[in-house]
């Protein structure tokens, strides 16, 4: 499986006005980030929002309903019951969004760890890939405010991917993401059953599969200002786990 770098150029005002834009933001907890996101993404001209709430019992739910009435036609907002984790958000998140007319179908966090600024980037990335990915390590360490443990975990993870799965990116954990509808309907997404760094993992390892060019681009990554991280242990074990997984299927 070959990936390669991106590079992209922007787009012009009419090409980029004739995209259809869809992000999808998961989100559990996040009321203090939620309002300062939303508004930097609508600021971009076309562009949508698709917040998938968890059942935060902070009330992030219903800040997004609010923004949704302040903002129509701009803002959607997705209410999840039963079992929490953001691969499940992501995935009835991204079924939903290919019901409707996106043309580029967006991934991000709400913690404001991922700048809005570089979704042009991103879309202008996707003129040459089916999958562009917002990359922290594609230009050296462009990460802030992590300390430095972190910064050898996240480093370690990503070579350990790479070894095992073959994949040829810098950042196969990142969460900011670009994809095209024509791609995205190619994944089982149905299927996809991990959470975490995993699900990113899983979900670029079966576009690889089926033949999906990926590209990266450079972002800045900035540590979440409001909240505390959802990283558990389980989380971290199954991102061990799932790159032997994923060989074994490509087997199958």
């Amino acid at each position: 499986m070959t990936t390669t770098l991106a590079t992209p150029t922007p787009l012009d005002a009419a090409a980029a006005s004739s995209t259809r834009v869809l992000v999808v933001v998961p989100t559990y907890n996040e009321r203090n980030n939620l309002d300062p996101l939303v508004r930097q993404i609508v600021a971009l001209a076309g562009y949508r929002v698709m917040v998938v709430d968890d059942a935060s019992p902070d009330g992030t739910g219903q800040l997004a309903d609010e923004l949704a009435r302040e903002f129509p036609g701009r803002i959607d907002v997705v209410h999840r019951t039963g079992q929490r984790g953001l691969g499940r958000s992501y995935v009835e998140g991204m079924q939903r969004a290919l019901a409707t007319d996106a043309d580029l179908i967006c991934q991000m966090d709400a913690d404001l760890s991922h700048d809005p600024k570089y979704l042009p980037d991103l879309i202008a990335g996707s003129r040459q890939y089916d999958l562009v990915i917002g990359s922290r390590f594609l230009r050296g360490i462009s990460v802030v405010n992590w300390p430095l443990r972190r910064v050898m975990l996240s480093l370690f993870a990503n070579w350990y991917v790479r070894v095992i799965t073959r994949l040829n990116l810098r950042d196969c954990t990142a969460g900011f993401r670009c994809w095209r509808r024509e791609a995205l309907v190619k994944i089982p997404i149905d299927r996809i059953a991990s959470d975490g760094y995993a699900f990113q993992v899983e979900m670029t390892f079966e576009a690889a599969r089926r033949g999906c060019t990926i590209g990266e681009v450079p972002i800045i990554f900035v540590e979440r200002r409001e909240g505390t991280s959802k990283i558990t242990s389980g989380v971290l074990v199954e991102s061990i786990m799932m790159p032997w997984r994923l060989v074994l299927r490509r087997w199958k």
